[in-house]
């Protein structure tokens, strides 16, 4: 019995601060329910905006590699591109876009980045 109202007293506790909010006034472009319908939707125009699109994504050495967000994602044999050496044991190179990647297999961790590699 004493778990029982113990429980509920904190869960009353817990939830007071949500009750005695004050409500929030919004302007402008700051309220959730009343933004334009310009920024949703496909894109028309030039460029792409707002999260649609293809966005590049910039690798970082020390980074974890995602393939999720590699555009054009492939493993590459480094022989067929000029300036690649043979990759350390346990590493790959990937592209990601015009880019050769140089992976950890195992941790996914980027050793080096070659910017404009593949072309």
């Amino acid at each position: 019995m004493k778990k029982l109202i113990l429980g509920l007293v904190a869960a009353s506790i817990a939830a007071t601060p949500a009750m005695a909010a004050a409500p929030q006034q919004y302007r402008g472009h700051d309220a959730p329910h009343y933004q334009s319908e310009r920024d949703h939707g496909p894109q028309r125009g030039h460029g792409y905006q707002n999260g649609y699109g293809y966005q590049r994504h910039d690798w970082q050495r020390g980074q974890r590699f995602d393939r999720r967000y590699a555009r054009n994602y492939r493993q590459i044999d480094y022989r067929q591109y000029r300036g690649l050496r043979a990759p350390p044991r346990g590493y790959r190179y990937v592209q990601s876009g015009n880019d050769a990647v140089l992976v950890g297999i195992t941790s996914g961790i980027i050793a080096a980045v070659f910017a404009n590699m593949i072309r």
